[in-house]
């Protein structure tokens, strides 16, 4: 007969073996909490704006030095190629700007592109949401012509100063812009806000309303423009779980806005 000693080894055997095969939870995916997503959010911005000056400033000095122009012909090379200037500003930004992200998410323990939501749409959700948005600018501008809403843009914003500048101008504003913000709009504040008491609902509202104030070119009228656009743009972001999506959307009405003015000088 077994002895006591062997009963009670035979029995931690099977109560290990029993262990081995439970399968193992993993600790639940952390997400910033709204303050904190806020928060990170602001340094962004800020490292947008540092760097988008650092940058459109080597361009001038680059161009023919800064202290080279007297205040007149400064003036004369930032009025003839504005536009080209602001393409460089959104370039030079657009990569710090998302490295905040990248550490804040790393900080996290979180993968950039599964935070993000940087999933490719299926063909029939892009086809859908392209869709849907034509409607959304049609009724926009329709409503713009009825109550008489004027362009922001001014003849400096046409001033490119040939066709390189074009170039620069329309990578800044309709590549390096879209991703940029769509990245922190629609991927890191809705992943943070979305995931807080405000819900997807209330962070599609909130991520709207402060894309659109962001945009201090534009009066009032295109602000609520551009905040009816975030709607849209939020609900195919949480509807698709895809950040991308909104990217494609958003540089196609950059493009759209950009290539229907004219002509650049």
């Amino acid at each position: 007969m077994p002895t006591f000693a062997a009963k009670l080894l035979v029995n931690m055997s099977n109560f290990e073996s029993t262990n081995s095969r439970l399968p193992i939870s993993s600790p639940p995916l952390r997400t910033w909490d709204f303050l904190e997503t806020t928060l990170v959010v602001l340094i962004a911005d800020g490292v947008f704006a540092l760097a988008g000056w650092f940058a459109m400033a080597f361009a001038l000095r680059a161009y023919g030095g800064i202290k080279a122009l007297s205040p007149a012909e400064l003036r004369a090379v930032w009025l003839g190629f504005q536009a080209c200037w602001q393409g460089v500003y959104y370039i030079g930004a657009a990569l710090p700007s998302i490295a905040v992200l990248w550490v804040a998410i790393r900080m996290a323990g979180r993968g950039f592109a599964e935070y993000l939501a940087l999933n490719w749409p299926t063909r029939r959700e892009a086809v859908r949401a392209f869709g849907v948005m034509a409607i959304v600018v049609l009724g926009e501008s329709f409503v713009a012509y009825l109550v008489g809403a004027q362009s922001p843009l001014t003849d400096s914003d046409l001033a490119v100063g040939g066709p390189g500048g074009l170039l620069v101008m329309l990578i800044g504003s309709c590549i390096a812009v879209p991703i940029v913000e769509e990245f922190v709009v629609r991927g890191f504040l809705f992943r943070g806000w979305s995931e807080s008491f405000l819900g997807p609902a209330g962070a599609i509202v909130l991520t709207s309303a402060v894309w659109a104030m962001n945009h201090t070119q534009y009066d009032w009228f295109g602000r609520l423009d551009i905040f009816g656009m975030g709607l849209a743009l939020g609900y195919f972001r949480w509807r698709c779980n895809s950040t991308w999506l909104t990217v494609m959307i958003h540089s196609a009405l950059n493009t759209s806005v950009f290539l229907s003015i004219g002509p650049y000088v």
